[in-house]
């Protein structure tokens, strides 16, 4: 009965939810019928994190929360011994009997599992506090013997090697230069070797540059790297235009603000939506939707390799109130984009996804051949800053373009259990979503 009550479960919360298997599945990155046998009872995942993401996504309360994890693990447990039961029943063909005998163990082992896993996650977190520590202290000592033989090998040159020769000061530098690692900051049009682009370095912080954002009226522009003799001063050969704040569809599109309601302006048409989010502080909220237009800067081809998401920094979901965007009874809806993309921000090393159906990086752009594509980001157990790195290549060239919201990297939040409100089409003021409408 494990299952069937962890299905039951699952399957409640979906209906409550009132989004669709299809919608789920999506969001979740994994197919409409893994999602149906979850929901039926004919499979349980043997993950818990594709499950809690799936309740935080139906807005689960923290009880339900607890309750659905606690049903996991008892469906889990029963499912791990199901492949044992069955030989043993095959082994003395007493298959009522044993049947009896494994649901009595499994349900008595998934209680234990169930009541001992707090003191578990306590003894594994004091675990992995040590093996850090040691990991440190041999870390530490690793670094300091490592500077003492570089230094052992600097002096002997310095003693060997004539001042100017061949070896001398001059090619020392050239050394020196090529083995320090580079940050290739973004707008900066400089141009690096092929290995300073391979750094990891690359990756700079979207705080290092205070130019190349990607914004509707400006370009991302970015260091690139080239070949022996390809021209180190030429430009990048693209440009990245950004709409952080493009709505899929009006009443898709939700954001969490600090104030009140009644501090809040009415919802704004999409072209205005960024002199609104800027206004009020407001943070895109659970659904973040990128739309990034790149052409070529000449005739030439460029290819664009792959989109990269980069995390700066994960906290707690903000606790602010939840706007809704559009208004109630309006009919919404979107156009289907050719190049569309999810990401899911709370995946512990986030990527971009291809919607079913669209195809995966590469693709080529020149100035009369643009490309456009369309990101949807989604949150809802953290508060997420991240950015976007577009990797491009051009013949013997090759470099890198920073994607963030004119220098400060794009927030999205969960905002599952936010006081959500929405404006009624000829109200005056924001009322709670669900509330009756005010006479």
């Amino acid at each position: 009965m494990s299952a069937t009550e962890f299905a039951e479960l699952l399957r409640a919360l979906k209906e409550r939810s009132g989004l669709s298997y299809g919608m789920l599945a999506k969001r979740l990155h994994m197919s409409t019928s893994t999602l149906h046998r979850y929901c039926n009872g004919d499979a349980v995942p043997t993950d818990y994190a594709p499950v809690e993401r799936l309740a935080r996504l139906c807005r689960a309360s923290p009880q339900e929360l607890v309750e659905l994890h606690r049903r996991w693990v008892l469906a889990d447990a029963v499912r791990g011994r199901k492949g044992d039961a069955a030989e043993a029943v095959a082994a003395d063909g007493t298959a009522d009997g044993a049947a009896d005998v494994f649901a009595g163990e499994a349900v008595a082992e998934a209680a234990v599992v169930a009541a001992g896993a707090e003191e578990t996650l306590v003894a594994a977190e004091r675990v992995g506090d040590e093996r850090t520590r040691r990991t440190r202290r041999f870390l530490v000592l690793a670094g300091v013997g490592v500077v003492a033989a570089l230094g052992s090998v600097t002096l002997a040159l310095a003693l060997t090697l004539p001042s100017g020769g061949p070896g001398g000061s001059g090619d020392g530098d050239s050394v020196g230069a090529a083995g320090t690692p580079s940050v290739q900051g973004r707008g900066t049009g400089s141009t690096s070797s092929p290995s300073a682009s391979a750094s990891p370095s690359v990756s700079a912080s979207p705080s290092a540059s205070t130019s190349g954002s990607a914004s509707p009226s400006e370009s991302a522009t970015a260091g690139s790297s080239t070949a022996p003799g390809a021209g180190a001063d030429a430009p990048v050969p693209l440009t990245v235009t950004t709409r952080p704040y493009a709505w899929e569809s009006p009443c898709g599109q939700r954001y969490l603000i600090e104030q009140g309601p009644g501090q809040v302006a009415p919802p704004p048409v999409e072209q205005d939506a960024p002199a609104w989010v800027a206004r009020h502080g407001a943070v895109s909220a659970g659904e973040q939707y990128l739309e990034l237009t790149v052409q070529g800067t000449g005739e030439e081809t460029v290819v664009v390799d792959s989109l990269t998401v980069r995390t700066v920094a994960k906290a707690a979901p903000l606790a602010w109130n939840d706007y809704a965007m559009g208004y109630p009874g309006v009919g919404c809806g979107g156009g289907v984009p050719t190049r569309a993309f999810s990401v899911a921000l709370d995946a512990a090393r986030p990527a971009l996804v291809p919607e079913a159906g669209h195809k995966n990086f590469p693709f080529k752009v020149s100035e009369s051949d643009p490309e456009v594509y369309y990101v949807t980001a989604d949150a809802s157990a953290y508060d997420v800053r991240w950015y976007l790195e577009l990797s491009w290549s051009s013949g013997s060239r090759h470099g890198k373009l920073t994607i963030d919201d004119k220098g400060r990297p794009f927030r999205t939040s969960g905002e599952n259990g936010r006081p959500d409100y929405e404006f009624p089409l000829g109200g005056s003021a924001w009322e709670r979503a669900g509330a009756s409408p005010t006479p």
